[in-house]
């Protein structure tokens, strides 16, 4: 059978900024009816590529065709309007209006210069029931859940007459019966014969929805492939251009540690947010919070670093009682933490590389003390080659980073500080396969040197990999805290949160 024309192809796409060249003659061709995986390590060029495709940068050199059309968009509006619609990670909708008004927000059904609401309402209603999606539209958006939110973008992007949907890290955020609900409705419009560029890190979901895959490195093509016709083992290899043997699991982690607690936290709670847990860490240990999403995995790390204020409960660190009411006295008892919401809580994108590191440290010394250019060099230096942050430029402007080295940068903010308890909330979501392992042997190499850390992971093979013992969170309370023994499974977890009892 004849393969269809593109809908998308671009040709030869270069983009540079200051000291990077981001896309080095890259192609790419988008077929309608199929969903399209673009892969790459973080910093490969497939946020650059899809930021020139929807006309937030102007592209440097090739050329880029639309339903066979040479195209050029000045915006991304210029670019919804011919027919490319984008549906971020951070979904971007107005979560105090109702479902309907985020819909057609710009668009609302008028009459006389008037919206006709119960017409908003109705086509809002037929749209989402086409996804097989039944809400009350004319509830507020932030009623639901993120993944219905998504969903909701979604099919603002297809009224839209979109004949590209792009869809970037959607399922990031969401759990498995979320991301089954998600794959469904992509399946529906793919078979409307929409072309769905996808761009995910969880190697499993793309084998499951992709059809083919792009794969760049380091902003230049690597190849394209069909799906069935490349293992994991190869996709990963092409990825970040070396062999897998390095992100293998981390081989016999030992038993929790004995001796004396670094930290000790006996019925600490907060109403409303998690109820009072007990909870011992060990100088080296690394101790695993598992639990879905709203468990209170989150809630308990905010806690132990002053971020938000205990109702109860009390916290020792090295055999004193200390009080954990701000991040600053977490910082001054030598607590880190890395929030898993590094855009809104951890960088400040207007600031460099350079100056995102050294923030903790000058906050910890304080204003009218501050660092002297040489001793900044030094440090930033030494931790953007400890941690290999990419570019290796520490002028360059952190929101220009990707995903991964801006969680680079993050962490080595704290290691500054040299914590004695490093609190990592999610810290390889969202980024490729090579950084998460780089990021996983950090911490591995942290724990032998004696520091203690908390590790928070949506990815329970994750939390077992890394963990000395788990600590098991289900409806915002600590269930169960068990040792990772060789008899402990992800099987035994999932059993374990499901069933509310240690197995």
């Amino acid at each position: 059978m004849a393969e269809p024309a593109p809908v998308l192809r671009m040709r030869g796409i270069g983009k540079e900024f200051p000291g990077v060249k981001a896309l080095d003659g890259v192609d790419f061709r988008l077929l309608p009816g199929e969903v399209h995986a673009l892969m790459g390590e973080n910093g490969a060029g497939k946020s650059t590529l899809i930021k020139v495709l929807t006309g937030v940068y102007e592209i440097d050199a090739g050329t880029i065709e639309l339903g066979g059309r040479q195209v050029a968009f000045a915006s991304p509006l210029a670019a919804q309007h011919a027919g490319i619609s984008t549906v971020y990670q951070e979904v971007n909708l107005c979560t105090n209006l109702s479902v309907a008004e985020n819909i057609f927000i710009g668009r609302e059904p008028r009459r006389f210069g008037r919206i006709q609401w119960g017409e908003m309402r109705r086509r809002a209603d037929e749209l989402l029931g086409r996804l097989e999606i039944d809400i009350d539209v004319s509830a507020a958006l932030s009623s639901y859940s993120l993944a219905i939110q998504q969903m909701v973008a979604i099919a603002r992007a297809v009224d839209i007459d979109a004949q590209v949907l792009i869809l970037d890290e959607p399922t990031s955020s969401l759990d498995a019966s979320e991301v089954a609900q998600l794959f469904r409705v992509m399946r529906q419009l793919k078979e409307q014969g929409i072309a769905i560029l996808f761009v995910s890190h969880f190697l499993d979901q793309i084998y499951e929805i992709a059809d083919r895959m792009t794969i760049l490195r380091n902003g230049k093509l690597v190849g394209e492939h069909l799906t069935s016709e490349l293992s994991q083992v190869e996709l990963v290899g092409k990825m970040i251009g070396r062999e897998l043997a390095e992100l293998e699991q981390l081989e016999g982690r030992p038993p929790a540690r004995e001796g004396a607690p670094l930290v000790e936290a006996v019925d600490l709670g907060r109403t409303g947010a998690i109820e009072p847990f007990t909870l011992t860490i060990h100088e080296g240990e690394v101790v695993g919070l598992a639990g879905l999403l709203g468990s209170g995995r989150t809630e308990a790390a905010r806690l132990l670093f002053g971020a938000d204020h205990a109702g109860s409960g009390s916290v020792k660190i090295g055999g004193e009682q200390v009080g954990l009411r701000t991040p600053r006295a977490a910082i001054r008892n030598k607590i880190a933490f890395c929030s898993e919401n590094r855009r809104a809580e951890g960088l400040i994108p207007e600031l460099t590389v350079r100056e995102n590191i050294i923030l903790a440290l000058q906050a910890a010394r304080g204003w009218t003390r501050p660092i002297p250019r040489r001793k900044q060099d030094e440090l930033v230096d030494k931790y953007i080659t400890a941690l290999n942050i990419r570019p290796a430029n520490p002028d360059q402007l952190i929101r220009n980073l990707s995903g991964g080295n801006q969680q680079k940068v993050m962490l080595a903010r704290w290691l500054i500080l040299e914590p004695r308890l490093l609190i990592l909330d999610e810290p390889t979501r969202g980024i490729d396969v090579g950084a998460k392992a780089e990021i996983q042997r950090l911490v591995a190499e942290l724990s032998d040197g004696g520091m203690a850390v908390l590790f928070i992971s949506a990815e329970l093979e994750e939390v077992l990999r890394l963990s000395h013992k788990v600590g098991v969170l289900r409806d915002r309370r600590l269930i169960a805290e068990i040792d990772n023994d060789e008899g402990l499974t992800t099987d035994a977890l999932t059993e374990t949160i499901a069933s509310g009892a240690a197995t």
